[in-house]
């Protein structure tokens, strides 16, 4: 496995190579947070004159389109240029944060093999976050070495060759052990045999060699295949010797079709060595985009359809808004004689880019009911069966209000998840046809669970809304220790959890008697409170769509 000097090391020479013909292996990927050390890496790609691309970026400014300043002003058709226009070394910062539009676009100008070179800057802070395939799979090397920067790192390697890439000879045995080195890593991609042979031909060049030799398809696998690895390659097997007999059977015809890999073990081992540590805990293909309902960076949250319209906007058009003309023509109309005066020979209306206007919608997402049940103690059956028959008749409402539902039982000493946020109904009734009842009151563990589910289902794009059914009388701590005490300051705890995450509440006390304790708990996470001792499912639906509909 891969030590620390060595990615160091290793990052040095893929550097050192994209210097030398940028264009020809078409960039890398960065995965570094901020940090001295990734200035330095940045820094030694100083050469290649960076131009930065944030992933923001509108289609108009990256292809090109209408000047729309310049057009309204001379009145014809200006054009204006794109971020492509002219070949350059291009930074992709934040690169964790680009979407699938833009690493399409992106994609589409490598295939063009028109000359760019792409450095991907991935500054992801989990695993969950990382370069789209669509570009890592593009992109030959993945720079990711320690944080602990060995101490005589100073500068990448200069080369001494003077050849062109492209012109240095290689065999076709050559390109065929590439291929199969990869098939034993689990690579599928044919991309990555095709880059590790422009690898080896550049470092063959970088050295001052016109062809290639063993030294350079090392290099090669040990910078393209380990990232992109999805198992540990083995050696390969050594077979045992023919007889003399089969020898001269099999000695006509067979011998072009086959051939020897007698490099082949070390490339493997060279492979091998480089692999990163972690690579038994979970293999995936470099830049793998995980679902994932955590909050790091780059985490964009986001409704999940478009409501009514809202009053336009100013702005720049960026190919994904859409001018508002009535908007427009109404900010316009009060400067014509002043406009008229400025520019007598001008026809028409008279409209500058600060009169644009956009179009604005309401981006609403889906809510989702998430029901906390307490089902706990002796009253735990007629708890279950009111909460059973209002997610039913929450359930065939939400097909109308496009509303989800979600159930979590709690007692005993744990919670779970019984019913995942859904709306089908089946579904909905198959998991309620049998709940466990009975145990003690592990409040805190409920409101836990159902905390954790809203922030996973305000990760979708889902707003969740929490309903608690419960008697209020927490015995059970976080812990799992039977202790009253303990277990009501777990609960007050988990309600500031829910209150920081901003997520509605709705506390429905279930007891026979009205509890202060469970009123002031609703109050510790800004929810409201219903006091329903005797309500069945029908009045218990009402309650809960008559508060959420305030």
């Amino acid at each position: 496995m891969s030590t620390d000097d060595e990615s160091w090391d290793r990052a040095a020479l893929a550097i050192a190579l994209l210097r030398y013909a940028p264009s020809y292996l078409g960039g890398a990927v960065i995965r570094m947070r901020a940090s001295p050390q990734r200035e330095m890496v940045l820094q030694e790609l100083a050469p290649l004159n960076l131009k930065r691309l944030h992933p923001s970026i509108s289609d108009t400014q990256l292809f090109g389109g209408i000047d729309l300043a310049a057009t309204l002003k001379s009145n014809h058709l200006v054009d204006s240029t794109g971020f492509f226009e002219n070949t350059c070394a291009t930074l992709l910062v934040m690169a964790e944060r680009c979407t699938a539009s833009l690493a399409a676009k992106l994609a589409q100008q490598i295939d063009r093999d028109t000359g760019q070179c792409l450095i991907a800057l991935d500054e992801g802070a989990n695993g969950d976050e990382e370069v789209p395939s669509a570009l890592a799979e593009r992109l030959p090397f993945h720079i990711s070495p320690t944080v602990r920067m060995p101490s005589l790192w100073a500068s990448v390697p200069e080369g001494t060759g003077r050849h062109a890439p492209a012109g240095v000879a290689c065999q076709p045995e050559d390109l065929i052990m590439l291929a199969h080195l990869a098939a034993q890593c689990g690579i599928d991609s044919l991309r990555a045999p095709l880059m590790a042979l422009r690898v080896a031909r550049t470092h063959a060049a970088f050295e001052g060699r016109d062809a290639l030799e063993t030294s350079d398809l090392e290099v090669a696998v040990s910078l393209v295949y380990p990232h992109r690895a999805t198992r540990i390659p083995q050696e390969p097997e050594i077979e045992e010797e023919p007889s003399q007999q089969e020898s001269q059977t099999e000695d006509q015809g067979d011998t072009q079709d086959s051939f020897e890999l007698p490099e082949g073990e070390m490339l493997v081992e060279a492979i091998k060595a480089c692999l990163p540590p972690d690579l038994l805990a979970g293999l995936v293909p470099a830049g793998t985009m995980r679902q994932s309902g955590g909050d790091g960076a780059g985490q964009k949250r986001s409704g999940n359809r478009r409501g009514r319209p809202l009053p336009s906007r100013p702005g720049r058009p960026d190919g994904r808004s859409r001018i508002d003309l009535v908007a427009t023509l109404r900010a316009a109309a009060p400067w014509q004689p002043m406009r008229r005066r400025q520019q007598p020979d001008m026809d028409g209306l008279l409209i500058r880019p600060s009169d644009i206007r956009l179009k604005r919608y309401q981006e609403q997402s889906d809510r989702v009911l998430i029901f906390a049940v307490d089902a706990s103690g002796s009253a735990a059956v007629s708890r279950l069966n009111e909460a059973k028959g209002a997610v039913e008749l929450l359930l065939a409402e939400a097909y109308a209000a496009r509303d989800h539902v979600a159930l979590v039982s709690f007692r005993g000493d744990n919670a779970a998840v019984l019913l995942p946020p859904t709306r089908s109904l089946v579904q909905t009734k198959r998991r309620l046809a049998s709940l466990p009842g009975g145990g003690g009151t592990p409040l805190a563990t409920g409101l836990k669970n159902a905390a954790l589910l809203a922030e996973q289902s305000r990760s979708k794009g889902l707003t969740p809304t929490i309903v608690v059914l419960t008697d209020g009388r927490a015995n059970i701590a976080l812990d799992g220790s039977a202790n009253r005490v303990r277990a009501g300051d777990d609960a007050v705890q988990m309600a500031h959890l829910i209150r920081a995450q901003g997520t509605q509440v709705l506390m429905i006390d279930m007891s026979a008697r009205p509890q202060t304790n469970l009123r002031e708990l609703a109050a510790q996470c800004d929810g409201q409170y219903i006091a329903l001792p005797r309500a069945d499912a029908k009045t218990l639906t009402g309650a809960v769509s008559a508060s959420l509909s305030h």
